[in-house]
């Protein structure tokens, strides 16, 4: 651990600590207001902050954008920051250095990985996808930069149904990571896809049993339900959507009880936007915290100051790897847009 009173760490003791924490690891300066300083560095560097909902409210509060997949792809691809520091998991921010090869993109923790991306390893798909030759591969974002690169085109929860319902129909698919999602687009769309055996550890500990009797005990309560979750929660759930239509449902709806089935940072977001709406965190399978991304979690004020000040950890992929992931990535933002799933400006 390096300590600021004594000295100033080279570039090159930064880097080391690093690759072996993952992370900038040093205290800021006691008494410092990050909120503040973290505004100050953006501009002094001209960085943008983007951040996933399921990040803690901090963090929601001082970044630039506040999205899910599909919003913060978009917010990556239009940007004209030269640094790009990307409040998410490690996937995220590659996506964000795919769209962006000439800007620097920082991620606060290299450790903020995803349990769905790390269930598709890329030599386990690829000889997955090799069975099946005459296939197309469709792919949840939430993937390696390896895998998008082996995927024709990806696909967000916002976008997944229309998107698979607007590809060829002569096209055979493969769909990966999350089988949970693709049956749910299976069964919105009526197409037959072959599915990767993928799970996000977040969505699928709710307990089916325990949300059937918080529903009685709550008869006026709406679930709703992000479409990672298992089939049965799914199947009782009165409205299923990604993480911006579940905020945007809770927002229009003249509902005032909801029982919510994603990962508990949206709460914040969605107290905010609807402060007189009751919301009840869906309740989990064990007596834990486990509706709460673990990984997301990682991501602190500290480690954001820390990679603005330092700029590190930098997101790096070879040029041949952006290259490839970047193609299905921007058919999926043409075909929002073709869509009107984004806007076209």
């Amino acid at each position: 651990m390096f300590h600021l009173s004594t000295a100033l760490p080279s570039r090159e003791d930064i880097l080391k600590a690093v690759e072996q924490y993952g992370y900038v690891p040093i205290e800021p300066p006691v008494g410092i207001d990050l909120f503040a300083e973290i505004e100050r560095l953006k501009r002094e560097k001209n960085a943008v902050l983007l951040a996933h909902y399921y990040q803690d409210a901090d963090i929601q509060d001082i970044a630039d954008f506040i999205g899910d997949s599909l919003g913060l792809s978009q917010k990556a691809a239009e940007t004209d920051a030269d640094i790009i520091v990307f409040a998410g998991v490690h996937f995220m921010a590659e996506t964000a250095k795919i769209l962006n090869p000439t800007k620097k993109v920082l991620i606060p923790d290299l450790n903020a990985g995803c349990s769905l991306s790390d269930s598709c390893p890329p030599e386990a798909f690829a000889a997955f996808k090799a069975k099946y030759p005459d296939h197309k591969v469709v792919s949840y974002i939430n993937t390696s930069a390896a895998i998008k690169a082996m995927s024709d085109v990806i696909v967000t929860s916002s976008n997944a149904v229309p998107i698979v319902q607007a590809l060829p129909k002569e096209w055979k698919l493969i769909f990966a990571p999350d089988k949970n999602l693709g049956m749910y687009v299976m069964r919105k769309t009526g197409r037959e896809m072959i599915l990767w055996d993928g799970v996000c550890m977040v969505h699928t500990i709710f307990s089916y049993q325990k949300v059937r009797a918080m529903r009685a005990q709550y008869p006026d309560a709406e679930l709703i339900a992000h479409p990672e979750c298992e089939p049965a929660i799914l199947e009782e759930a009165d409205f299923i959507g990604s993480t911006t239509a579940l905020l945007n449902y809770v927002t229009r709806s003249p509902k005032r009880r909801f029982i919510v089935a994603t990962e508990s940072g949206i709460l914040h977001q969605m107290r905010k936007a609807a402060p007189d709406k009751e919301l009840i965190q869906a309740p989990a399978e064990y007596s834990c915290n486990c509706n709460t991304c673990p990984h997301m979690k990682l991501n602190t004020l500290e480690k954001i100051y820390n990679a603005l000040l330092y700029e590190a950890p930098e997101v790096t992929l070879s040029p041949e790897l952006i290259r490839a992931a970047r193609l299905p990535i921007e058919r999926m933002l043409e075909m929002s847009r073709e869509l009107g799933l984004v806007s076209k400006g």
